[in-house]
């Protein structure tokens, strides 16, 4: 295996990123990056940290575990509304797993080559970060801008506002039963859905002053959505019947499974918010010129709590409480 720095610097770094990039006066290789945000802008940061085994199974393709590890954080400066910069990545590589050097380097070269992909696609620069050895693991911390006073949070939703969510819902959980069942076409829209979600970003531009909350659905529509209202502290009226459902879902798991992948699979990714009714049509045309459909599946009532669950709907995904509850 190569030693540290000779790993971050062929698998790490692009040409590009090894040179002044906008924004980045100092970027990969020193103590710390220095960054250069814009007048007028607030910065937003997330992290997030991905987990063999937990978040992504041992034997997905590396490319897709350097697309996800990406994805999912970026996911989050979505949902407030937020153009994507920069990012700082932490690599924990488990050298025990390859048996041979040039099968780890053919690993981090695939890993490199999903990360930097989607990078590339919105347009931000991996500015530095770390590896080190131990169970495979990823934490990417994501900085982007948003206009001052126009960032999407949590807590803005008001009662009579609709709830809606962008895209379809279930296309997450229901790759990782495939994947489980031992589907391995990753040509599959499933597949393709839970190994290689697409963070929101443009839906998240598309949606500033319009939505009164948002937020990304990542463990489950019901677990988030418990997040929001109370974020917010209203209630919730929901009408299951009118959940978007991804393309396949019934046909791949039934309909009454695909609808539990909708309510509490989670890794979406798509995004949750909430409205004044007066603007839905104008959300809905700018969603549709990002390509993206925005579906009403409630609104939001003065009395707390969610109605219309189904009764055997689990909440969504917890960590530290054995998965969903």
């Amino acid at each position: 295996m190569l030693a540290e720095f000779d790993l971050i610097r062929r698998y790490m770094m692009s040409p590009q990123e090894a040179q002044a990039t906008d924004g980045v006066a100092l970027g990969c290789g020193d103590d710390a990056t220095l960054l250069i945000p814009q007048l007028g802008q607030q910065l937003v940061v997330s992290v997030d940290t991905s987990v063999v085994n937990i978040h992504f199974p041992h034997d997905a393709p590396a490319h897709a575990v350097g697309h996800r590890a990406l994805a999912v954080a970026l996911s989050d400066l979505a949902a407030m509304g937020a153009t994507s910069r920069w990012c700082l990545m932490a690599l924990t590589l488990d050298q025990r797993v390859f048996k041979e050097e040039t099968a780890a380097e053919q690993w981090l070269a695939g890993y490199a080559r999903g990360f930097h992909a989607l990078c590339q696609q919105h347009a931000t620069t991996l500015a530095g970060g770390d590896v080190t050895s131990g169970a495979l693991s990823i934490s990417v911390t994501v900085m982007g801008e948003v206009p001052a006073e126009l960032a999407m949070t949590r807590s803005g939703a008001q009662p009579g506002d609709v709830v809606a969510v962008t895209g379809a819902l279930g296309g997450g959980a229901g790759g990782l039963a495939l994947w489980q069942q031992g589907e391995r076409d990753l040509t599959h829209p499933l597949l393709q859905r839970y190994l290689m979600p697409q963070p929101r970003l443009a839906a998240g531009i598309a949606l500033r002053g319009l939505a009164t909350a948002a937020m990304d659905i990542s463990d489950g529509l019901l677990a988030d959505l418990t997040h929001l209202r109370e974020a917010s502290q209203v209630g919730v009226v929901l009408e299951p019947e009118a959940l978007p459902l991804v393309e396949g879902l019934v046909d791949a798991l039934g309909r009454e499974a695909a609808l539990s992948a909708a309510l509490s699979g989670g890794d979406d990714y798509e995004l949750l918010v909430t409205l004044s009714p007066d603007n839905v049509a104008q959300a809905r045309a700018q969603l549709a010129e990002c390509g993206l459909s925005l579906s009403v599946i409630g609104h939001c009532s003065e009395a707390l709590g969610v109605t219309g669950v189904p009764a055997q709907a689990a909440t969504g995904w917890q960590h530290f409480c054995g998965g969903a509850q």
